[in-house]
């Protein structure tokens, strides 16, 4: 049977590369959410909904895949904690999707850089996350570093918070924390998305770097995603579910 999809946001640049691609994976479009809409008619005339839009949107998208019962594959970056929770307690009534970054090479990036860390000791080896994107991108650093960064601490039996970020160093900082992450934001031009995880010893440097040229590789893992959802008892997924690395 196929699945009907609806898009939030399907006015812009990521919503006409998710229409093509609904269309390429032989799924069927519900319908789109434009600025300004009511968002509850595409839900309830969708399976799953697939959201790129705001931030200030993700909780109240959420509640209504609780509410309605649909799908719902999350996007949207630069979510706060507040927001963070809310999608996880919508996620105990309705299937959800939440991913930093959509594209299948990055969630393998963020695979790997759990591994490198449980491997490589922060006594010795000090974790540095740069990234760049184009001009336009509002929230720094972004929603993808955050992940790597995430993953990084995980890695080391911890969590970001604990270990502690490093950014926008300036003037005399002092030293280098042991076991801290650091991270480095770079906007300009038109860059897609770029994001270098960066393992430094005295010794040795380990570089880990994706680079996304065509943010089509976000619309087709979104896609894979909502595809996936299909059938799927609620609770809170994420990419790794979806290329089954969990």
């Amino acid at each position: 049977m196929t699945l009907s999809i609806g898009i939030a946001g399907i006015a812009g640049r990521m919503g006409r590369l998710l229409v093509e691609e609904v269309e390429a994976a032989g799924a069927s479009l519900a319908g789109g959410l434009r600025r300004g809409d009511d968002p509850r008619p595409l839900f309830e005339a969708s399976e799953v909904v697939i959201d790129f839009t705001h931030a200030h949107s993700a909780a109240r998208h959420a509640a209504l895949a609780a509410e309605t019962g649909r799908g719902l594959v999350l996007g949207t970056s630069g979510l706060s904690a507040e927001d963070e929770a809310a999608v996880a307690d919508a996620a105990e009534r309705a299937p959800i999707v939440y991913a930093a970054n959509f594209a299948p090479g990055v969630n393998l990036v963020i695979a790997l850089a759990e591994r490198l860390a449980a491997a490589l000791p922060a006594e010795h080896y000090d974790a540095e996350i740069l990234e760049m994107h184009h001009r336009q991108k509002v929230d720094a650093p972004s929603g993808t570093a955050i992940a790597i960064g995430r993953a990084v601490a995980r890695g080391r039996g911890t969590t970001l918070e604990e270990a502690g970020r490093e950014s926008g160093r300036d003037g005399h900082t002092g030293p280098r924390r042991t076991g801290s992450i650091g991270f480095a934001a770079l906007r300009g031009g038109q860059v897609v998305g770029e994001h270098t995880l960066l393992f430094a010893a005295g010794a040795e440097h380990i570089a880990l770097t994706h680079r996304s040229f065509d943010r089509r590789a976000y619309a087709t893992g979104a896609v894979r995603a909502a595809l996936w959802l299909k059938g799927r008892p609620p609770g809170l997924y994420s990419m790794r579910d979806v290329l089954g690395l969990a």
